[in-house]
């Protein structure tokens, strides 16, 4: 078949619209979907559904969010322990204080914010590196949620109670099903977070200073503008999966957190987003998610309980780093 037929046959635009690395992340779904349905025959159950859609919100919200850190060339250690920090201060104003839920859902996500605006200020203007940053104001969040709550845990509203609608948005209780809500959600942040980045000025200039910070400032653009920006529109992702995580779990645990940022961190990575910078796309993370949310809920199924979750993310995270560095070389 040559070029031009090639440029006409259906199949081949299909795969040339969604390109190789997209289609190599579908296929390795299935394949954890198919291994895991082999393996047990308790996975193959809508509640295994509903529990994959569970994992995937938080997990897509920091995904998100990080993912424009990560086009910068830094990082965010924070935001595993700021959606549990942002997620225990507004539920104790709702659950203790009696503040409606839909002011402590906003304050769930301007504290996320306002942890995003202390690490883009002191990443952009102070230059002090994205690591040493993210990983002080990880552990500042994580002390600041046990003493908020005393170190107890805390529920929002459940969803038999009035208060509890909000769950709604992510999960929807009927008589015979739990529909998995909160994917339409995920669906229009992905979309519009990929307008940001891909067709406006901001999201443009996010990418350039991740490809050649230098370069970049010496065609006039403020680069810590755009850094700092970076890290602000991180926070309120974490912010974000802190509702997401309070709407779709029951208790939420002070000095939790960290770890969860590598599940995030491993989407993005293996959704093509260069570690170097300059390059990523939102879709691909989103897609990038659903490997990690599988293996999330998978594993136990076939008797790996927690820890070996913990040894396989870190593997998947070496690899798809050491592929980047490849890529990156090759294209140089």
């Amino acid at each position: 078949m040559d070029t031009t037929n090639k440029k006409h046959n259906p199949f081949m635009k299909f795969m040339m619209a969604v390109g190789p690395q997209k289609l190599v992340i579908i296929l390795v779904i299935i394949l954890l979907a198919g291994l895991f349905s082999a393996l047990s025959p308790a996975f193959r159950q809508y509640s295994t559904v509903v529990s994959i859609f569970d994992y995937s919100y938080y997990i897509s919200f920091m995904a998100i969010g990080v993912t424009f850190a990560i086009i910068t060339a830094g990082i965010d250690l924070s935001i595993g322990t700021l959606m549990i920090c942002s997620s225990l201060a507004s539920g104790y104003l709702v659950v203790k204080m009696g503040w409606p839920v839909w002011l402590g859902m906003i304050v769930c996500i301007l504290m996320g914010t306002l942890f995003g605006v202390i690490n883009g200020y002191i990443i952009g203007y102070l230059h002090v590196p994205p690591f040493i940053t993210t990983l002080g104001t990880m552990m500042i969040a994580r002390g600041l949620g046990s003493i908020l709550t005393g170190g107890l845990s805390l529920a929002w509203p459940p969803s038999s109670d009035k208060r509890g609608a909000f769950r709604s948005i992510f999960k929807i209780n009927t008589d015979n099903y739990l529909i998995p809500s909160g994917f339409i959600l995920v669906i229009i942040l992905v979309i519009l977070m990929s307008v940001f980045l891909n067709k406006t000025r901001p999201g443009r200039y996010i990418k350039a200073v991740g490809s050649n910070k230098e370069a970049t400032k010496l065609s006039g653009v403020k680069v810590e503008k755009y850094e700092c920006l970076a890290y602000i529109i991180c926070g309120t992702f974490a912010g974000l999966a802190g509702i997401s995580y309070a709407g779709t779990f029951r208790a939420i645990c002070p000095g939790t957190g960290a770890g969860f940022e590598l599940d995030a961190i491993a989407a993005v990575v293996i959704g093509g987003t260069s570690m170097t910078g300059g390059k990523g796309s939102i879709v691909a993370t989103l897609l990038g998610v659903f490997v990690m949310s599988l293996l999330k809920t998978g594993l136990p199924y076939i008797g790996l309980q927690a820890n070996w979750q913990q040894i396989i993310t870190g593997i998947i995270l070496i690899v798809a780093i050491f592929i980047d560095v490849i890529r990156s070389r090759r294209n140089k």
